[in-house]
């Protein structure tokens, strides 16, 4: 709990700030230069629990990012395997025909989905993506996952240094303004660092309550790496908990106690939290008062006191995919993980 007090002070002492609007979250600059906004919408709207593909309310879907922009929301994270990019890119040009927006305000991310990790296979993929979204480029490309895995069930094998590779060429053609990884370890990222000229610019992980990931953090604070963080709320909602996951829930007596000090809600509260750990959470709802509600949380700082309970509840407990089945999975690739 020590350490993991030392790592806030530290991110809030590294982390620089700077806010694009009075009504829209503070940027973070990623280390090519670009600025990405420190909360976001994810749009993972058909998953359930990280593991069950239910199909997308495309209605719905497209209402929340209007809902989001209006909210002050600028930045917008979905994927091919979430099925939501052609509606993120329908509710940002409704923005823009109508003014609200310019291109050039948001800032998207989409992913590089496990089929296509083969190096020539990066560009066609990506290009498949933006036809979705119905965009030019993407301000962020990430592969999804460190290993490949085809729609029948078996492994690619693919080295993820030549899916790097090809992620590079994406960003050489003007596709994606800026790269990253997601679900990599720091080891995976290391490896990538010395095979490449180019840097992940972000590293996208699960960061919640339960599983904070302080080593991970400092490592990319180190290596100059922005974090985005997924499944910000972990399992604090009941009916989104896997079976036999920990505490705390949203009713938890410290969570309402700090909650009621700040008058914010519980949700709210560990959002803010994140931000302090240097993470950019990007909690889903489909829900404008949840969407509004999310957003809201730039006007008041936790205090130290609050942050070290806070970080009382992280036991690493992981729901998100562990590769178990797979032949790389007992080498020494995830023993940083």
């Amino acid at each position: 709990m020590f350490f993991n007090i030392l790592l806030t002070s530290f991110y809030l002492a590294s982390v620089a700030f700077v806010y694009a609007s009075k009504n829209q979250p503070p940027t973070y600059q990623l280390n090519d230069g670009r600025r990405m906004p420190s909360l976001g919408l994810g749009t993972w709207f058909g998953i359930s629990n990280l593991t069950i593909i239910n199909p997308v309310d495309e209605e719905a879907s497209e209402r929340a990012v209007g809902w989001a922009i209006d909210a002050g929301y600028r930045l917008f994270d979905t994927a091919y395997i979430y099925g939501t990019e052609k509606t993120v890119g329908r509710g940002v040009k409704r923005k823009i025909s109508e003014g609200v927006i310019k291109r050039e305000d948001v800032f998207i991310s989409t992913k590089l989905w496990s089929d296509s990790h083969a190096r020539e296979a990066v560009v066609p993929a990506l290009r498949k993506s933006l036809e979705a979204l119905g965009l030019d480029y993407v301000d962020l490309f990430l592969i999804h996952f460190p290993i490949g895995q085809f729609a029948n069930g078996t492994f690619d094998l693919t080295d993820y240094t030549e899916t790097w590779e090809g992620m590079v060429e994406a960003r050489r053609r003007g596709l994606t303004r800026s790269i990253g990884v997601s679900n990599f370890n720091a080891h995976m990222m290391d490896r990538l660092i010395k095979s490449s000229c180019i840097k992940p610019a972000v590293a996208q992980i699960e960061v919640n309550l339960n599983i904070q990931q302080p080593l991970l953090l400092r490592y990319c604070c180190e290596k100059d790496i922005t974090v985005m963080g997924y499944t910000p709320f972990g399992s604090v909602f009941p009916d989104r908990a896997l079976p036999g996951a920990p505490g705390p829930r949203v009713d938890d007596p410290l969570l309402r106690q700090i909650a009621a000090t700040h008058n914010k809600t519980v949700p709210q509260i560990i959002l803010r939290y994140l931000i302090d750990l240097g993470v950019i959470p990007i909690p889903k709802s489909i829900t404008k008062s949840r969407i509004e509600e999310n957003i809201d949380i730039f006007d008041f700082g936790l205090s130290p006191k609050e942050r070290i309970a806070l970080g009382g509840f992280d036991v690493n407990y992981r729901s998100g995919k562990s590769w178990s089945d797979s032949p790389y999975y007992l080498t020494r690739e995830f023993t940083t993980v």
